[in-house]
C-alpha cells in the first residue's frame, strides 16, 4: 500500500520532489520534497484510493473507534469521508476556539470517553497534530491513534510523537515514495540519498551540493 500510494500521490502532483530547486519552509529551511495532499481531494482516483485506504486503516488498526476526528483544515474533507464508508460520526478540531458562539474548538457532538482516532494529512515535526490530541483529551476523549496520509519520518516528529504517548499509522512515507520516485523515474537515483539525507537532518543543507 505504501508504494501504492506513494505512486498515486506523485501521479497528481499531491507529493513533489524538487531537489535541483529547492522549496523554502516558513521556517528557512530549504526542502527537496513539497506536500499538498489537499489536491487528492480534486481527483477522483486517487481520492477513492486515498480515501478507502485511510478507512481500512482504521478498521484495521483500531477496530474500537467510536468517532474520527479530522484536524483543520487539512484532515476535515479526508475524516468527512473516511467516516461516510465507515459509518461513523465524525467531527473536527479548530486551530482555535471559535471567538463567537459557544467558543467551540471541537466541532461535532463528541460524549465523554469517546474512542477517537484523528485523520491528518501530512505528519511532519508532529507539533499541530499532537496539539489536536491534546485538546481532544482535554475534553475527555480517549484517542486511540492518529491515521495520516504521509509522514516524512523526521526524527522530531518521531520523537514528539512518542512523548505524547499517540501513534501515527501512515499510508506512506518518505522511505517508499523515493523508491517509487526512481523507479518510475521523477528523480535520478543519485538524489534518493540526498532526500533522506535531508529528512535525517533537515537543518543540514549539506545535501544539496553533495
Amino acid at each position: 500500500m505504501e508504494e501504492q500510494i506513494a505512486s498515486a500521490l506523485l501521479s497528481i502532483g499531491a507529493v513533489f520532489l524538487r531537489p535541483e530547486q529547492p522549496f523554502t519552509w516558513a521556517s528557512g529551511i530549504k526542502s527537496p520534497i513539497y506536500c499538498d495532499n489537499r489536491l487528492t481531494l480534486s481527483a477522483p482516483k486517487v481520492r477513492t484510493l486515498v480515501e478507502q485506504s485511510l478507512a481500512k486503516t482504521v478498521k484495521e488498526r483500531y477496530p474500537e473507534c467510536e468517532m474520527l476526528m479530522g484536524t483543520s483544515t487539512a484532515g476535515i474533507a479526508h475524516a468527512a469521508i473516511t467516516a461516510d464508508i465507515l459509518g461513523l460520526p465524525m467531527g473536527y478540531v479548530r486551530g482555535s476556539a471559535k471567538d463567537h458562539g459557544r467558543a467551540n474548538r471541537i466541532e461535532g457532538k463528541m460524549e465523554k470517553g469517546c474512542k477517537v482516532v484523528v485523520i491528518e494529512d501530512l505528519i511532519s515535526t508532529g507539533g499541530s497534530v499532537i496539539d489536536v490530541v491534546d485538546a481532544l483529551r482535554e475534553e475527555g476523549a480517549q484517542v486511540l491513534g492518529i491515521v495520516s496520509i504521509f509522514t516524512y519520518g523526521m526524527k522530531k516528529g518521531l520523537e514528539r510523537l512518542a512523548a505524547a504517548n499517540v501513534a501515527n499509522r501512515s499510508l506512506s512515507n518518505l522511505d517508499a515514495l523515493v523508491e517509487v520516485a526512481v523507479r518510475e523515474k521523477y528523480i535520478a537515483p543519485e538524489w534518493k540519498d540526498r532526500i533522506l539525507a535531508f529528512r535525517n537532518n533537515p537543518s543540514d543543507e549539506s545535501w544539496i551540493g553533495a
